[in-house]
């Protein structure tokens, strides 16, 4: 288990295609809700103390993380779909409810899962090793290799995410182009 400056530095990591998908402010878009949910399966913690769980279980799995991701991105399309349309941030009625579903589940997926895979790289020198693949193989997965005091990894890969998404950000040739986009005023 990596500290939390390593959990938002490996979401960072995973949300990086973000920057080859769409443009500078649908990929901060999703980068931000990659990281609102980095530390997400942390919530055990809190959990525990009403709750029957222990910390690294149940909510450490990809279950969970995509139950999470499917409340979230209803919730999101629910909430931010009008309010999208009617901005003058999109053309207005260009964004339809399951897109911005599916670019606000795949956010929150996204650093949901970054943060059972850092723990899944580091738990065993603190703590027991996870289920991640729970309920279709309840066996522990841990590989153990990265510390989770260990500053050099947590702010050392915090600092290349960071220049991994400065990089990506200035390429002149983004977005691909792919029917996953969001932004289709863009699209001919």
């Amino acid at each position: 288990m990596v500290d939390v400056s390593g959990h938002l530095a490996m979401a960072l990591l995973f949300a990086a295609p973000a920057w080859l998908l769409w443009h500078r402010r649908e990929a901060l878009a999703f980068v931000g809700l990659a990281l609102a949910t980095a530390m997400l399966p942390d919530a055990d913690l809190y959990l525990r103390r009403v709750l029957p769980v222990h910390h690294h279980g149940v909510t450490h799995t990809v279950v969970f993380v995509v139950a999470a991701s499917v409340v979230g991105g209803v919730v999101a399309a629910r909430l931010l779909t009008d309010r999208l349309n009617d901005s003058r941030v999109i053309e207005p009625g260009t964004v339809a409810t399951p897109v911005v579903f599916a670019f606000a589940a795949g956010g929150l997926f996204t650093g949901g899962l970054s943060h059972v895979v850092a723990d899944v790289l580091s738990a065993p020198d603190k703590a027991s090793a996870l289920e991640p693949l729970w309920p279709l193989y309840p066996q522990p997965l841990g590989i153990d290799v990265i510390y989770y005091d260990a500053p050099l990894w947590n702010f050392g890969l915090f600092a290349v995410a960071v220049a991994v998404h400065v990089g990506l950000s200035r390429l002149e040739r983004y977005p691909l182009d792919t029917r996953y986009r969001v932004d289709s005023a863009d699209q001919q």
